[in-house]
C-alpha cells in the first residue's frame, strides 16, 4: 500500500507538490539523509511539523507499524551508541548544543531581571535631608556633651572644626592656583583659639597678627613666584576660618557660657530651618540667583521670623533675658546667617567647586555648615555681651 501511495515522481507536478510540502524531492531527500545521522530517539525527530514526522522509512523493517509501538530492533537499536551507528559523536554533540542554544525558556522557569540598587531620595531642596538631620543631630550631641559635661573639651572641639575647616579651604582654594601654606595655618589655628579661651578677645586678634606673621615667613621658602598671590589666600583662610570660630570659643568662657553657645546654635538652626521651610513651600522670587538660586526672599523672610520668635523664647526661659532683646537678637542672628551663606556660596562659585568636601552626608563638607556659624559667633558675641555684660 506505501508503494501505491507514493507520489510519482516522474510527474512535473508531484515534483512541485513534494516541494511545496517538504516531502520527497531531491532536496527533501538529502535533508532525509542528514536527519538519518541523528539519534532515533530524540524527542525533536518526534515533534510535530519534523520533515521525517508522521512519514513511514521504506527503509526501516517497522515503518509500516502504526500504532507507536517499538519492535525489538528499535528497542537494541535504542542502546547503541553514535560510533555504533557510524556516526560522529561531534557532530550529533553540536546539533544538540545549537538547537539548545535557539530554544526559549521553559514557560515554569523564572526570569530574573537585573536589581537596580534605589539612589537616595534627596528633598526638593536637593539634598540627602535624612543624612543631613542625622548628621546635624550627631554634631549637636557632641557640642552639648563638650559644654556640660568638661566644658576645656569644647576648646577641643573647636579647634578640631577649625583645623578640618582651615584643610578644606587650602583645597578648594588651590583649585584656582593659589596654594596657602597649610602648616602654619593649623599652627596659628590652635594659637588663636588657646589665646581666645585663656585670654580674651585682644588675645583672639594678636593670634590672627601672628598665624599672618607666621604665614608669611614660611612661604618665603618656596620662592617668589606667586608669593602674593599665595600669602593673600592664607590671610583670607586665616580670618575667615580661626578668627570668627574665636568667637564661639569667647561665648563660652563666662560662668553662663554653655547656655550661651547653645542659645547661639539654636537661633542658627532655626534660620536655616525657617528658611528652608518657607523657601521650600512658598519660595517664587529668587535672592540671589547667579550667587545661590534656591534661596529666595520668601526663604530669607521665613528665617528671619522663625529665628526673632524662638529666640525671643529662648532668651526669656533660657537666658532669664528681655524677650524684646531676643527679638533683636534673633533678626540681626538671621540676617548673618543668610549672609554668611550667600558668602560662601560666592567664594565656592568663585573657586568652581560645588561643595568643600563630601566629608559631611547629606551637607557636604564642613564649611558647609560653619558658614553661618562663623558669622553668627561674633554677632552673637557682641550682642550678648551688650545685653547681658560679663564681670571681668
Amino acid at each position: 500500500m506505501a508503494q501505491l501511495n507514493a507520489p510519482d515522481w516522474s510527474d512535473p507536478d508531484d515534483r512541485r507538490a513534494g516541494h511545496r510540502d517538504g516531502t520527497g524531492d531531491p532536496a527533501g531527500r538529502r535533508s532525509g539523509a542528514r536527519h538519518t545521522a541523528v539519534d532515533p530517539d530524540d524527542a525533536d525527530s518526534e515533534a510535530p511539523g519534523h520533515p521525517d514526522s508522521g512519514r513511514a522509512d521504506s527503509n526501516h523493517p517497522d515503518s509500516s507499524r502504526s500504532d507507536g509501538s517499538r519492535s525489538d530492533s528499535d528497542r537494541a537499536d535504542s542502546g547503541r551508541t553514535d560510533s555504533d551507528r557510524g556516526v560522529s559523536p561531534g557532530r550529533t554533540g553540536r546539533r544538540r548544543a545549537d538547537r539548545s542554544t535557539d530554544e526559549a525558556p521553559d514557560a515554569g522557569t523564572p526570569v530574573v531581571s537585573p536589581v537596580v540598587a534605589p539612589e537616595p531620595k534627596k528633598s526638593r531642596a536637593g539634598r540627602n535631608l535624612p543624612a543631613a538631620i542625622g548628621v546635624g543631630l550627631t554634631l549637636g550631641a557632641v557640642v552639648i556633651v563638650s559644654l556640660f559635661v568638661w566644658r576645656p573639651a569644647f576648646l577641643g572641639v573647636v579647634t578640631l572644626a577649625v583645623g578640618i575647616g582651615i584643610w578644606e579651604m587650602v583645597r578648594a582654594v588651590e583649585h584656582q592656583g593659589p596654594r596657602a601654606p597649610l602648616l602654619p595655618l593649623l599652627a596659628g589655628a590652635v594659637v588663636m583659639e588657646a589665646l581666645a579661651w585663656y585670654d580674651g578677645a585682644e588675645a583672639l586678634i594678636l593670634g590672627l597678627i601672628l598665624t599672618v606673621l607666621a604665614t608669611m615667613v614660611w612661604r618665603i621658602a618656596d620662592g617668589v613666584a606667586g608669593y602674593q598671590r599665595d600669602i593673600t589666600a592664607a590671610v583670607l583662610v586665616a580670618g575667615y576660618v580661626p578668627f570668627l570660630a574665636g568667637f564661639a570659643v569667647l561665648l563660652a568662657r563666662p560662668d553662663d557660657g554653655g547656655l550661651r553657645v547653645i542659645v547661639t546654635l539654636a537661633a542658627v538652626v532655626l534660620s536655616d530651618t525657617g528658611g528652608y521651610v518657607a523657601g521650600v513651600f512658598f519660595g517664587k522670587r529668587p535672592m540671589a540667583p547667579t550667587v545661590s538660586p534656591k534661596k529666595s526672599w520668601e526663604g530669607f523672610a521665613g528665617s528671619v521670623l522663625s529665628t526673632a520668635a524662638g529666640s525671643a523664647l529662648l532668651f526669656l526661659f533660657v537666658l532669664d533675658l528681655a524677650w524684646w532683646q531676643g527679638l533683636i537678637f534673633g533678626a540681626v542672628v538671621s540676617v548673618v546667617c543668610v549672609v554668611g551663606d550667600l558668602g560662601e556660596s560666592l567664594i565656592k562659585r568663585d573657586l568652581g567647586v560645588k561643595d568643600m568636601s563630601n566629608l559631611l552626608p547629606g551637607h557636604g563638607g564642613l564649611m558647609d555648615r560653619l558658614d553661618s556659624i562663623l558669622f553668627a559667633a561674633p554677632t552673637a558675641f557682641l550682642l550678648l555681651t551688650a545685653f547681658s555684660p560679663v564681670s571681668s
